[in-house]
């Protein structure tokens, strides 16, 4: 028998508008200053949206301030430093902010090196204004779940897996906070929740969360528990 939901799931799509500061760095040392300073929203520009432009598997540092130091100021052991940096293990912007900080003030304290980017080459801050909408998919159990989920955008399965994890309760992605708390299937919860982003695309990561919902779906539709 498929569980049907207490409170149905339904599904958001996200919009967001980058916006300039005004604020920007031309070398290391004021990269680390404006970090300090910098507001979630501008943490959240400069990385998160690495992941959900994450539609190819390609070796392009995963935020901006790594591809910036690679890139412009040519210092590849920052770069490397701060492209390891795992964005998505980071359950609060503040914290992924001040991840990004100590790594630039680590390597300060052991390097000598102070390159600064050529004139017009400026890092400039930006900040993120997000927009969540709902769409016209909702479901009562896992069958109208995976229909939903084959249908939504991208934008919706970034919001509901990744940005979820940075609200309360942090560390948890929508679908499996549903799966637990709605439907008791806790481990396909736990499944969802142990996948790893950064092996697959943003489509393969819809398919392998369909594929786990499906499978779940047959054991249920054959009689399993």
């Amino acid at each position: 028998m498929i569980p049907q939901a207490r409170e149905p799931f339904r599904f958001f799509s996200r919009l967001t508008l980058p916006v300039l500061t005004g604020q920007r760095a031309g070398d290391i040392l004021e990269l680390q200053d404006r970090l300090r300073q910098a507001p979630d929203m501008v943490i959240y520009q400069h990385t998160h949206r690495f992941l959900q432009q994450h539609q190819h598997l390609v070796p392009e540092p995963p935020n901006d301030f790594a591809y910036w130091v690679t890139y412009v100021l040519q210092d590849d052991e920052l770069g490397e430093r701060l492209a390891a940096i795992d964005t998505v293990q980071f359950d609060t912007l503040a914290s992924l902010k001040a991840a990004l900080v100590s790594t630039i003030a680590r390597y300060i304290e052991g390097s000598s090196r102070r390159p600064t980017a050529p004139p017009g080459r400026e890092f400039h801050f930006m900040r993120a204004v997000r927009y969540s909408l709902p769409t016209r998919h909702v479901a009562r159990d896992l069958r109208e779940f995976l229909d939903g989920l084959n249908t939504v955008t991208i934008s919706s399965l970034y919001l509901h897996v990744f940005e979820a994890k940075m609200r309360p309760p942090y560390g948890v992605n929508d679908f499996s906070l549903w799966f637990d708390r709605e439907l008791g299937e806790k481990g396909l919860a736990e499944a969802v929740a142990r996948m790893d982003p950064y092996t697959q695309t943003m489509e393969g990561l819809r398919g392998k969360i369909a594929g786990l919902v499906g499978a779940r779906l047959e054991e249920l539709t054959h009689g399993g528990s």
